[in-house]
């Protein structure tokens, strides 16, 4: 069965209600060894693609992970890009901001970290944790040394929509291709995740109250994140709502949808100049002509 990932893509100007959307589909797969089967055709896939990518240096791509806790992100990561040369892949993490990164608008710790042409750029949470967890927590708005005039809590959000809506367009027509994924998972699936945190000694370290005190949050993060998946998914930009609940098959989903996305850049090798050809044949009759030691 084969993955249409239109099936998950927010439309642009569309009105996302998180209820409507499934945290559960059908599987992709039929059983675990065909799962694993489907995955390593996709990574096969996305290796050769990112190959092209590298050596036609001419577009980059940044993909976008956002989720609530134990959504899977990192596993995702970890299982679609396995098969990607390091060398043309970078993945950055984005904690509470520093000192230094507060003194700036909240797009510049982001923007240093921005994928170059020919790479693929990994963003683990991103500058869109502004309009999700500085909106469930309004206080940490207030302690981002922004003159309090600016602070006005009816338009903040509106006017960083657009302030990310800028950037990304300006990315795009500077030839950076940005997909943006949202890891959606059910509460139940999320309480029996973080069970398994608790019950198995090597995930306690990924375990903390603070996970608590978020979960308490639940229904402030689902309209935080309706809001924001609505405000800012475009055509050329888009979020993807990719049900979690099983992480196998999202893995698959995502894999299929970056496939989608180096598909459609019309990748492929450089071609070679006639002066390159010469250049190439002389070095070749110089390496045939030398003698062995």
């Amino acid at each position: 069965m084969g993955i249409d990932s239109r099936l998950f893509r927010v439309n642009e100007r569309e009105k996302v209600s998180l209820r409507k959307r499934p945290t559960l589909v059908k599987p992709f797969y039929k059983s675990e060894k065909h799962y694993r089967r489907l995955l390593n055709e996709h990574v096969e896939q996305l290796s050769s693609l990112q190959q092209m990518h590298y050596a036609e240096d001419r577009y980059a791509v940044l993909l976008i992970f956002q989720a609530m806790d134990a959504a899977g992100k990192d596993g995702v990561i970890r299982h679609v890009m396995s098969g990607i040369n390091p060398q043309g892949c970078q993945v950055f993490s984005f904690k509470h901001p520093s000192t230094t990164e507060l003194d700036h608008d909240f797009l510049w710790r982001t923007t240093e970290c921005l994928p170059e042409r020919g790479r693929i750029g990994i963003f683990n949470r991103s500058y869109y944790e502004e309009v999700l967890i500085v909106r469930v927590h309004p206080e940490i708005l207030h302690s981002q040394g922004i003159p309090e005039k600016l602070l006005n809590e009816k338009t903040v959000w509106q006017e960083r929509y657009r302030s990310i809506l800028d950037l990304e367009a300006h990315l795009h027509r500077n030839g950076t291709r940005i997909v943006k994924f949202f890891l959606h998972i059910s509460k139940e699936e999320q309480r029996k995740r973080f069970l398994d945190r608790i019950d198995d000694p090597e995930k306690n370290w990924k375990f903390s109250q603070a996970d608590m005190e978020e979960r308490g949050c639940w229904k402030d993060y689902i309209h935080a994140y309706e809001e924001c998946l609505s405000a800012t998914s475009t055509r050329h930009s888009p979020w993807y709502i990719v049900p979690a609940d099983d992480k196998e098959n999202a893995r698959l989903i995502v894999s299929q949808i970056v496939l989608d996305t180096l598909g459609s850049l019309d990748l492929s090798y450089p071609e070679t100049t006639k002066s390159r050809l010469r250049e190439l044949h002389a070095i070749r009759e110089q390496l045939l002509g030398e003698k062995e030691e």
